[in-house]
């Protein structure tokens, strides 16, 4: 059997808006939701401070993963506040790659 792995889409921080997601989050295992928010909480850190950027990997509502290279603003419970006053739901972040 054959593994095609195509790859995730970037977008531009601006389209995100556009996007719907879901209301369940697309991590199940306790220990990656922590490891999302510690590393979210790291890009914020990095953003504030040295206005670095990272990739986040997210999933819409129909299923399809998204990347969006940004810088993190800000965080609460439920949203990061990216550059350009973009909000993003954490329950729709798969990932968080540091450059």
């Amino acid at each position: 059997m054959e593994i095609i792995n195509k790859p995730i889409p970037l977008v531009e921080k601006e389209e995100i808006p556009s996007f719907q997601f879901g209301q369940e989050d697309v991590l199940t295992d306790p220990e990656a939701r922590k490891k999302r928010i510690a590393d979210l909480n790291r890009a914020a850190s990095l953003g504030n401070g040295y206005h670095g950027k990272v990739e986040i990997t997210f999933k819409t509502v129909d299923g399809e993963p998204k990347r969006v290279d940004t810088t993190v603003w800000t965080l609460d419970e439920k949203f990061i506040m990216l550059k350009a006053a973009c909000a993003l739901p954490i329950i729709a972040i798969l990932g968080i790659e540091f450059f």
